[in-house]
Order: structure tokens, then sequence, then C-alpha cells
């Protein structure tokens, strides 16, 4: 683990909301992006203590698979709904290390913005990697929405006390939909239509499907 991490996950849970609070306002919700060529998946699952993290790159926008890392934390901070990114960190930090090439761009299956204070893990994972990110969650967290249109690629505004957070995004028509949120340098009108990108056959994007199957153990 990197020393930047190993602090990350030693704070106490006062100090890493005051450390959100912070990273909130460093969090670039316009585009700043250049080329995208390589699109990568980042998920963490749970075993015994610790937290698998998997990082799965594919190319865009043919979505062929590239390449792919694992990388094994022991998770020492508290479970605290609101602080999940301070847990998962060090493991998605250390997958997104480990490999052979760097993404353009992540996809992870976490809130971005669209959190309390607006610095989920999406988020957190951004600006720590210096790297575009969306967030890609499966489930709310905060905020208020009607339901989408049925159809595949409809969305409706996810607000929060007046402010806009993201979007409910139907990526398969007659599916439940995804919390699609701004991470760090990608405004949200773009994170949907990178989602909508890379999405094919299933509800989750290709990118975070691969990237689960790693990190859970079903490959």
């Amino acid at each position: 683990m990197s020393s930047r991490a190993r602090k990350l996950d030693s704070l106490s849970p006062g100090a890493a909301i005051a450390l959100q609070r912070k990273l909130a306002a460093q969090i670039v919700r316009a585009d700043r992006l250049g080329e995208v060529r390589h699109v990568c998946g980042v998920d963490v699952h749970y075993y015994d203590g610790m937290a698998q993290a998997a990082a799965a790159v594919y190319s865009f926008p043919q979505l062929e698979r590239r390449a792919h890392a694992v990388a094994r934390e022991p998770v020492s901070f508290p479970y605290i709904p609101g602080l999940l990114s301070f847990r998962e960190i060090p493991a998605a930090l250390a997958a997104l290390a480990a490999l052979p090439l760097a993404p353009d761009l992540i996809l992870c299956d976490a809130q971005g913005i669209a959190h309390p204070r607006r610095c989920g893990l999406a988020s957190h994972l951004g600006l720590l990697a210096r790297t575009p990110s969306i967030g890609v969650a499966k489930t709310r967290l905060v905020g208020e929405h009607r339901a989408p249109p049925a159809r595949r690629g409809t969305w409706a505004p996810l607000t929060d006390r007046g402010e806009r957070i993201g979007a409910v995004l139907r990526t398969r028509a007659g599916v439940k939909p995804l919390y699609v949120s701004v991470g760090h340098r990608v405004s949200l009108a773009t994170a949907l239509r990178y989602v909508m990108a890379c999405t094919t056959r299933y509800r989750i994007p290709e990118p975070l499907r691969w990237a689960h199957r790693l990190a859970s153990g079903k490959t």
C-alpha cells in the first residue's frame, strides 16, 4: 500500500469527513479530458477483512479487453455510510497502479458527487489518480428523482437540496436504471454519453462488468 493510501484509511471518521469536504471543492465538474482510447472499470469486494479491487481496461470505442489488475489490501477503516471510499480506496489505487497501461477514463462502481458531501469514491479516486472519472452506481445514496421512461438511453435528473447531483439512466429498456454522477473532470452530459457508449447487451457498462467479475472472483 502506498503511504498516501495508508494515511487515508488511518484517519478518524471526523477527519475523513473534513477531508471529503475539502476534496469536494477540488472536483472539476466540467469536461477536462483528452482523447479517450482506454476506459477502465473499477469495482471492490470484501473477503475475510480484505478489500479486493479490480481494474479492467477496454479499448474505446471498440470495447475490446486490453488489460486488468487485481489488488488486495487489509480493511482498517470502520464501516460508516458515506465514508466507504476510505475503506476501498487503498485497494482501488493499488489495482490502478498495477495496470500495464494508464486509462484515459475511469468508470467506478460507486457514487461520484451524488453523495451527501459531494465526494463519493468515484470522485475521490479520480482526484487521487488524476484521471477523469464517472460514478456508476446500482443504487441511490442520496437525492430524489422521478422514474425515467422505460426506453433505453432515457434518464431523469437526480437532485438533492435543489442541486442536480446526477442522473438516473436507463441503460436497457425495461430494466432497473443506474445512478450516474460526475466523478472528476467530466460533465454530467459527457458522463451519460460514455456510460451508454460502454453499455452493450447488459445493464452494466462492459468495463464495470469485467471488473465486477474479477473483484468477486467469478472469472
